[in-house]
């Protein structure tokens, strides 16, 4: 049975439009995707760490890397002024476009949960003023991706960094694992996302 140019032009009109509309709902280009230089932060009242990592291409490379210490004998507030300032030296420096945020650890006590959201707090207050996206990842998340599965320790975890980042040395545990944060923000572009990164 013969069709008409008449109706031939209206069936390649309704396969235009549901091509179009396949395209309205795909899924918007990862987050990740916009950032070339990312500030990874696992936060502690004594001990913050902090990564920076740069996409030269596909490749990630470590920019810098290091722990905010703070001693035992300083004031809590003393250590949150610590944190803040070196962070806003850190974005000052290296001018990172995201800042990705390692999620509490949900079994901790909530006295240990309070001191860790004030280091969070004082890190995350500069990042925001430098009008950074921040998001936040789960611990198990990153250690998913980093290095396969989400209850490896703190030792895997370095190593693994060391190896993707080809970092001369281990790096200490808490850098390695705002590193690990920002590598895995990195690992999701280009993936399907089961779910959504979350910005804080």
């Amino acid at each position: 049975m013969g069709i008409t140019s008449q109706q031939l032009a209206r069936i390649q009109e309704r396969l235009e439009g549901r091509a179009a509309r396949r395209r309205a709902v795909r899924p918007e280009t990862p987050v990740a995707a916009a950032h070339r230089i990312l500030l990874g932060i696992d936060p502690s009242l004594r001990g913050t760490g902090y990564g920076v990592v740069r996409l030269a291409g596909s490749e990630p490379a470590a920019v810098a890397h290091g722990t905010i210490l703070c001693p035992a004998a300083w004031a809590q507030s003393r250590c949150l002024a610590r944190i803040a300032e070196v962070v806003r030296e850190i974005i000052a420096r290296h001018r990172p476009t995201v800042c990705v945020v390692e999620g509490l650890f949900h079994a901790q006590n909530i006295k240990t949960a309070l001191i860790m959201g004030q280091a969070r707090g004082a890190a995350l207050a500069m990042a925001a003023q430098a009008g950074l996206p921040i998001y936040e990842l789960a611990p198990r998340r990153v250690k998913q991706a980093v290095v396969g599965h989400g209850a490896a320790g703190k030792d895997a975890v370095a190593r693994m960094i060391q190896r993707q980042l080809r970092l001369t040395e281990v790096p200490a545990s808490d850098a390695a694992d705002a590193l690990a944060v920002a590598l895995a923000f990195i690992q999701s572009q280009g993936r399907h996302q089961l779910t959504r990164l979350k910005e804080i």
